[in-house]
């Protein structure tokens, strides 16, 4: 007995520590993947500018590299989310278009102003969150949630103001960018509520949609300035930026796949640390990579707003506990008092013939053995109790 619990509290520890060994392994890629894919963006960027070509190659490439990976998982065919045209209008096609207009605005913000800025502004998503659920959702919040939303905004604040590399079109981008991933997020969340979908499927779904309804304005945008424009008509620069776009594709893919499996493994707020901590790193080794100079107080606004961030997700975790709270006690204080029950005063006021006859009708007086006693095996039942 005491072999066989040893046994399963081994394999259940074991299965815990391959678990955190995955996750600490995630975290590491995520973090790689979505820093190195920064440093590429913006290195493209600023030999191709053309933020609309880099955005419509990452839509492409999440949506031819989604059908092995769909086939891979065995991920269903959506079949409710096709016979319902309605809700495929009303919440799809807009969930795409704002998926592409966040990613042109992200890409925009990455070719005006430094990786690091860009990020430190896009800190500022807790902010749009609370607005978006309380308008949206009809979602109130903490105080202290309500509180941890002042660092963030003196801190991007202060990193605005210090930032030696400004530029308003860079920051209009990033805010629009973060607006923007909020409310795909929020809007993404009640699709997968609503429709059974896997989340790899809406993934999909909202980059092929996105990549077919704006590849007509490439055309007209971006891609006649490219074909006339003979700085990418030799061999050489055109090679540097197919393989750029190549390697920027593969990374936002893996980008995507990686977070997404986050989601599917930790508690959100697991997840929203991770996701603080994977903007430090990206920040930190964009800083030391890319080497744009900072000062000394854009670093303290940059490091305020990321403790902000780090403070409201900690706020959104005791509101969460709070709540879960309120809706347990309730139950437990509204069950009415029973009080013990007395068997010889039921006994007493009941007998046992009643009490037989009233929950066995079948030993009615028709019975033949029946003769106003109680059988013997019904005594011995009652006793027994």
């Amino acid at each position: 007995m005491n072999n066989t619990k040893n046994a399963r509290m081994m394999t259940s520890k074991d299965s815990l520590i391959l678990e955190g060994c995955q996750i600490v392994f995630l975290c590491f890629v995520w973090y790689g993947v979505s820093a190195a894919g920064n440093v590429i963006v913006k290195e493209l960027l600023n030999d191709f500018p053309f933020p609309l070509t880099v955005t419509l190659v990452q839509l492409f490439s999440v949506w031819i590299l989604s059908i092995p990976l769909l086939h891979f998982w065995k991920v269903p065919a959506p079949e409710y989310l096709y016979q319902n045209r309605i809700y495929y209008l009303k919440v799809i096609i807009p969930l795409a278009i704002g998926k592409f207009l966040a990613q042109l605005s992200s890409h925009v913000s990455l070719w005006k102003v430094p990786v690091s800025y860009a990020h430190t502004v896009k800190a500022t998503m807790p902010l749009f969150t609370v607005i978006l659920s309380r308008l949206i959702l009809r979602e109130k919040q903490s105080l202290s949630v309500y509180f941890s939303l002042l660092p963030i905004i003196i801190g991007v604040i202060i990193a605005t103001v210090t930032e030696i590399s400004f530029n308003m079109v860079g920051l209009i981008s990033a805010l629009l960018s973060t607006f923007g991933f909020s409310l795909q997020n929020i809007y993404s969340k009640k699709s997968l509520k609503d429709i059974s979908i896997h989340h790899f499927a809406l993934l999909a779904i909202l980059a092929k949609i996105s990549w077919c309804l704006f590849v007509p304005f490439w055309f007209f945008y971006d891609g006649i300035d490219i074909y006339y424009n003979t700085k990418y008509h030799s061999y050489g620069p055109a090679k540097k930026i197919f393989l750029y776009l190549f390697i920027d594709g593969l990374l936002n893919f893996l980008h995507n796949v990686v977070a997404f499996t986050m989601i599917s493994l930790v508690s959100p707020l697991s997840y929203s640390i991770a996701n603080s901590t994977k903007r430090i790193v990206v920040i930190c080794i964009s800083l030391l990579i890319l080497r744009n100079p900072v000062t000394n107080t854009n670093v303290i606004g940059m490091s305020l707003a990321l403790f902000g961030v780090f403070y409201y997700n900690k706020a959104k975790y005791d509101q969460r506990r709070a709540q879960q709270k309120e809706h347990i006690i309730p139950l437990v204080r509204s069950e009415p008092s029973l009080n013990t029950l007395n068997l010889g005063t039921i006994k007493f006021t009941h007998p046992d013939t009643d009490l037989i006859s009233r929950h066995h009708p079948s030993y009615h007086t028709s019975r033949p053995f029946y003769n106003g006693s109680i059988p013997n095996y019904a005594s011995k039942t009652y006793k027994n109790i």
